[in-house]
């Protein structure tokens, strides 16, 4: 299965310790801080991963990846009280490598010599 998901932490940090003073004088925890956070949980699960601007999409067995999206929403839910997630799921099951398959098997209707 491929999941594409989102995470944007809203609100005060749950952690003190990720608020940091802004040039104005307020607090704030970065929302890029948030990302980057739980991209670095997904890429370091070892599954296949590709992060976009908008989704980060992870490929493998359900109960391993539904657990790297919790723990990366749980990371990113640090930086603030609360948490937007966003999923998309595509389940097909016997199938792997689709991460990049979906793509080539488009490129190559495009006419992409490359695919």
């Amino acid at each position: 299965m491929i999941v594409a998901f989102s995470v944007q932490p809203t609100g005060e940090p749950s952690d003190p310790t990720l608020v940091r003073e802004l040039a104005d004088g307020s607090d704030a925890a970065s929302v890029h801080d948030a990302v980057a956070a739980a991209v670095r949980i997904v890429r370091e699960s070892g599954l296949p991963t590709r992060t976009s601007s908008m989704f980060t999409e992870i490929e493998g067995e359900w109960g391993e990846v539904m657990d790297v999206v919790r723990r990366a929403t749980e990371e990113a839910g640090r930086y603030g009280s609360r948490v937007s997630l966003v999923l998309k799921v595509d389940i097909r099951p016997g199938h792997e490598g689709e991460l990049d398959g979906k793509v080539q098997r488009v490129e190559q209707m495009l006419g992409d010599p490359e695919a």
